[in-house]
């Protein structure tokens, strides 16, 4: 930090100012030759469309301790010589929903993200169970957009498959069954591989019951926002305000909404108001700014206090934490924060994640307390992708028809020999998990549909793995009586207030399988090329020999009733990828 001894003289004065203006000038104009280059934007590439840059000039800034708490920041005093250590510079203003604004960034990436390894081809003689929690968190396939988008490949840890096939809407009239005594239907489909000629694909929908809108519960919703110093910048506070404001415009008058912002400390913006008051809510939204530390530890407790003080029997009760995940200061541990969640949820009330920015984003602390809280974890890059988590999927997203959901699959030997779960890695579960309702498990919501994906070996086919010596070959006379089925699979669930999960099962019939690729139906085409890709991405060997474009073909002739648009845009950012590969090869 720069020092000025006082030379106690009133001319001196005069040059201490000239001096630090002559300094603040220099950084502008440093900034301002940055932010060009920043922003400049190739014709060909079409890399950016905006541009978000932060520079340290070694400066302090004096606050006061009440902006601190609300992320406000107070002019420095007449005594203080101290000045803002993050000179930040504005990108341009945000472009419509229909086009999505791209932010770049000259900071180092010290994003945080969770490894988790891919799940392993494993023998159905040996292994004939698969157990896991369903999961209907979107954030990975958002975040890693905005990596390709920006003209970069996504940290191959960034991506998880199941958050990528779970991002898209159904295109197709496909006919789901209704899994009798349970809140859910299912589809599934078999076909052949496409990247493996030895392998058939299963795929397995299923989908959640809707609820109407006008007939959900009155909400009870606690906006926790962090307003700290880190989440300055088009694509983080602006665009969570613009966000926020999305889902104030569909509140109802029964429902109502609390906030607590956090900086250096933590503090009530706005105390429980009806949704009827729409322009209260809005303007205390408009009043966040960014400055100073970040206490989201605190931020957390308190917006639990006020979850309880507006609590509704029978409603709806959600925080939103909306959030870089930069905790710096209280509790900033994940696995501390996960235990307080954890604790939290017991009183009925759950927690959602929203991510916003990009270099020093922490992935791995949001989707861990959203799976902690009972909630859903979605990462928000451009005002369009705000208007389909919280308004086109606001049911989804607030309203829980089904908790702690857990999915067993159990194949055939007779049909199968080996299987390789696709995605899903931080959601599995041992085998006795599945009837234990102590063991926590994810959250479906109202209209919800999950897609979950096996890569098999059938009985014939070449195996990965060679079969074992000593293995016993009696359990594949023992099936003979369900030979028509490939699998059987069975959910449990526990009512959204209920403490003991209930059972329900559905055969998956060797019929299903079609004879070729090509043959197979929209949504089993399109999935293949979503899981082709987010394995790609991940550099899972098995998709080696995969190109590029040969996933944008298997989309785009899969597109269907693509009434959004999304799986449109899914061709053109594979097709992205493609160029940046060769780009970099």
């Amino acid at each position: 930090m720069l020092k000025i001894k006082s030379i106690g003289r009133k001319a001196s004065y005069g040059l201490v100012l000239v001096l630090l203006t002559s300094i603040l000038s220099a950084c502008n104009t440093a900034g301002t030759s940055s932010r060009d280059r920043v922003s400049s934007t190739d014709s060909t590439s079409n890399q950016s469309d905006g541009y978000y840059a932060k520079m340290s000039a070694g400066y302090e800034t004096s606050y006061s301790e009440e902006s601190l708490a609300l992320g406000r920041m107070s002019k420095p005093s007449s005594s203080s010589v101290e000045y803002e250590s993050r000179l930040g510079f504005r990108g341009a203003d945000y472009q419509s929903p229909g086009l999505r604004a791209v932010f770049e960034t000259q900071q180092p990436d010290t994003a945080q993200y969770k490894n988790y390894s891919d799940n392993p081809v494993k023998q159905v003689a040996t292994e004939p169970v698969s157990t896991f929690s369903l999961d209907m968190d979107t954030a990975s396939y958002a975040n890693s957009r905005r990596f390709i988008t920006q003209g970069r490949m996504p940290h191959p840890d960034a991506v998880r498959v199941e958050e990528f096939i779970n991002y898209f809407p159904s295109a197709s009239n496909e006919k789901l069954t209704s899994i009798t005594g349970s809140p859910f239907s299912a589809g599934y489909e078999l076909a052949p591989s496409p990247w493996n000629t030895d392998k058939v694909l299963l795929r397995v929908n299923i989908k959640a019951n809707d609820v109407n809108f006008n007939q959900l519960p009155p909400s009870n919703l606690v906006f926790l926002v962090d307003t700290s110093g880190s989440m300055y910048g088009k694509d983080r506070l602006d665009l969570l305000k613009e966000s926020l404001k999305l889902l104030v415009n569909k509140l109802r008058p029964q429902d109502k909404v609390s906030i607590v912002a956090y900086a250096g400390s933590a503090g009530v913006v706005l105390e429980p108001t009806s949704g009827s008051n729409k322009a209260k809510i809005l303007a205390a939204i408009d009043e966040f700014e960014a400055g100073g530390s970040t206490a989201g530890g605190e931020g957390l407790q308190l917006a639990y206090k006020m979850a309880e003080r507006g609590k509704v029997n029978g409603g709806i009760n959600r925080i939103l934490l909306a959030t870089d995940g930069d905790f710096n200061v209280g509790i900033n541990s994940t696995e501390e924060l996960k235990a307080f969640v954890s604790r939290e949820k017991e009183k009925g009330i759950t927690l959602s994640t929203l991510g916003f920015g990009t270099n020093n984003f922490n992935d791995a602390m949001m989707v861990q307390i959203a799976d902690a809280g009972n909630g859903n974890y979605s990462y928000i890059d451009s005002l369009e992708e705000a208007q389909k988590v919280l308004q086109e999927e606001m049911s989804a997203t607030l309203v829980t028809v089904a908790k702690d959901v857990k999915a067993q699959i159990e194949f055939n030997p007779a049909q199968v020999l080996e299987y390789r779960q696709i995605g899903y890695e931080k959601r599995q579960l041992k085998q006795e998990d599945f009837n234990n309702d102590k063991v926590d498990a994810g959250d479906i919501g109202a209209g919800k549909k999950l897609t979950v994906l096996y890569e098999l070996t059938l009985v014939g086919g070449k195996p990965s793995i060679d079969p074992l010596r000593y293995q016993s070959k009696k359990s594949a006379t023992a099936t003979n009586a369900n030979n028509n089925e490939i699998a059987f699979l069975k959910l449990r669930w526990k009512a959204p207030r209920g403490q003991k999960s209930e059972l329900a099962s559905l055969p998956i019939e060797k019929k299903a399988l079609t004879s070729s690729f090509a043959k197979a139906g929209v949504e089993t085409r399109f999935m293949a090329a979503v899981a082709a890709y987010g394995q790609k991405l991940r550099n899972n060997p098995e998709l080696s020999k995969t190109s590029y474009q040969q996933i944008a073909s298997w989309a785009n002739n899969a597109k269907g009733e693509d009434k959004q648009g999304y799986r449109a845009e899914f061709v053109k950012l594979v097709r992205k990828a493609a160029a940046l590969e060769d780009k970099n090869n």
